[in-house]
């Protein structure tokens, strides 16, 4: 299935006798490391465990919510790509063809060189730091820790920044320990700074990257990766029926889950214009395949208060991968992305050959994973309204995420509200839900309910009872449909409390968790 060896050396018949589902080329280990004949809905463990050999990189839940699989891919970023961008990601929901033209980094790379017995060298500072901090049991999900925290070492170390406990625990909370406990792994995190450095050559690295694209072919077969908008457009208009992904965190659930296999792929994480997020006029332009970490920091950053929901939203490795668009489109009742964007008044920008068409998010959908994109359409951008001055009197925008685990879970119910008071009236307020229908809601019949009125406890009730009647969510493993409805009016009384000044009701106040 595969050839491995540098792309430099394919000899003419290799190159006729590639299968038309496109070779894979990545740069790893100081060499263009290339697959042929790969079906477009093989994952990447797959790839590296049965194809490459590579089973240092664990199978755990096969759902990306573990860590055990965790890799670390790196590819040009700056105006002149002239520096490596670093991403930890989950290899059990991605695709091995997504990684083609990146660099990747397994559990196996990390040491520095061999010895002469072929045992692995000297240890990496991440590996040390773990050893001295007595930070692994079984092992079965150290690998991920360690390419996480390899991450980690490449971001913040090298560039000079102190690893803290909190980072260290919200750059690990998409990975999962079953017996040593998280606080060696925690100071094996800060302690890995302590050690000699040691430095990838990017440059190489840089150069073996610019060879892969050099020779990157045009868009065809089975998986096709076009790089702008127009080519975007043209092969959706030509292949209606091929499965549209971006960071693939629900696609490769139903790869993995639910046996699926796509015949065609149409893969839209590598569309230059998509990727973009800029402002525009009165909004914030996120193109659709923008990652969810890449996203969410452009809100935070005109909207600090969403910091902490946008660190809840899925571990990192998701986040890294999972799109914005990716997750609006996928339309999930559950996914938490959709309530923030109703609450926000946010619009959809959906495109094809035929032009572009707007509306607002909460009328994008049909019915449960069901949406109004045409078969030649894509979701192309989600324009968000610029944030109001931060010193905007009057304002709250709160997103509640109630899950049964506060790191990497999924919501059973979130409560998105924008509130801003005048004069002690509610002069404006929108409202998005999820986990309480079979879509993401706008609550349409609560806000005219508060609208208008004093902001009162009387009228925090009203809101809370139209809040409580207005859906009638489904009762699931994630909770009830009795205590859904009940929470969703204890949470526009916490909102009250926090308008109040109450500090201390919410589990992030109580600072570092473990």
């Amino acid at each position: 299935m595969f050839c491995m060896e540098d792309a430099g050396s394919l000899d003419t018949l290799t190159r006729m006798t590639i299968d038309s589902s496109r070779t894979i080329r990545f740069f790893r280990r100081g060499q263009t490391t290339t697959l042929c004949n790969v079906p477009p809905t093989r994952t990447l463990l797959e790839v590296l465990r049965e194809d490459l050999g590579c089973t240092g990189t664990k199978e755990g839940c096969g759902e990306g919510d573990c860590g055990a699989c965790t890799v670390v891919l790196a590819e040009p970023a700056g105006p002149n790509g002239q520096h490596l961008h670093w991403r930890a990601v989950n290899s059990c929901i991605r695709l091995a063809h997504s990684v083609d033209g990146l660099a990747l980094w397994t559990v196996e790379d990390l040491a520095q060189g061999m010895n002469q017995d072929g045992s692995p060298g000297a240890l990496h500072p991440v590996q040390e730091a773990l050893v001295q901090a007595h930070a692994t049991q079984c092992g079965f999900c150290t690998p991920g820790f360690v390419m996480s925290m390899f991450a980690m070492y490449q971001r913040h170390v090298l560039a000079g920044q102190p690893i803290t406990r909190e980072l260290a625990q919200r750059e690990l909370s998409g990975n999962l320990c079953r017996c040593t406990g998280y606080r060696p792994i925690l100071e094996a995190a800060q302690r890995m700074a302590e050690l000699p450095q040691v430095r990838v050559d990017q440059a190489a690295v840089l150069a073996g990257l610019a060879r892969i694209q050099s020779e990157s072919p045009a868009p065809q077969g089975a998986y096709l990766q076009p790089t702008n908008i127009d080519t975007l457009l043209r092969l959706r208009a030509a292949h209606p029926q091929a499965q549209l992904v971006a960071g693939c965190t629900d696609v490769g659930l139903w790869v993995n889950k639910l046996h699926k296999n796509f015949a065609q792929v149409l893969d839209l994480s590598r569309v230059s214009e998509l990727r973009r997020i800029k402002p525009l006029g009165r909004v914030l332009r996120i193109g659709a395949a923008a990652t969810l970490e890449d996203a969410f920091a452009a809100l935070v950053q005109g909207r600090p208060e969403l910091a902490v929901f946008a660190a809840r939203f899925a571990g990192l490795p998701v986040r890294n991968s999972g799109t914005l668009g990716g997750n609006v489109a996928n339309g999930s009742p559950i996914g938490d992305s959709m309530p923030l964007l109703i609450a926000l008044r946010a619009r959809l920008v959906l495109a094809s050959v035929r032009g572009e068409r707007e509306m607002a998010v909460e009328d994008f959908y049909t019915g449960y994973r069901q949406n109004k994109l045409a078969s030649d359409e894509v979701l192309a951008f989600i324009d968000v309204p610029q944030a109001p001055p931060q010193t905007a009197a009057g304002h709250w925008l709160r997103v509640y995420k109630i899950s049964k685990r506060y790191d990497d879970d999924i919501s059973a119910v979130c409560l998105a509200i924008e509130l801003r008071l005048h004069g002690g009236k509610v002069a404006q307020v929108s409202i998005g839900c999820g986990g309480v229908a079979a879509t993401p809601v706008r609550a349409r019949q609560t806000e005219p309910a508060l609208l208008g009125q004093p902001w009162t406890p009387a009228t925090v009730a009203l809101g809370a009872a139209a809040l409580k009647q207005e859906f009638e969510p489904i009762s699931d493993m994630r909770a009830s449909a009795a205590y859904r409805v009940h929470v969703l009016g204890q949470l526009l009384q916490r909102l009250w409390l926090q308008t109040q000044g109450a500090s201390d009701i919410n589990l992030e106040s109580l600072g570092e968790l473990a």
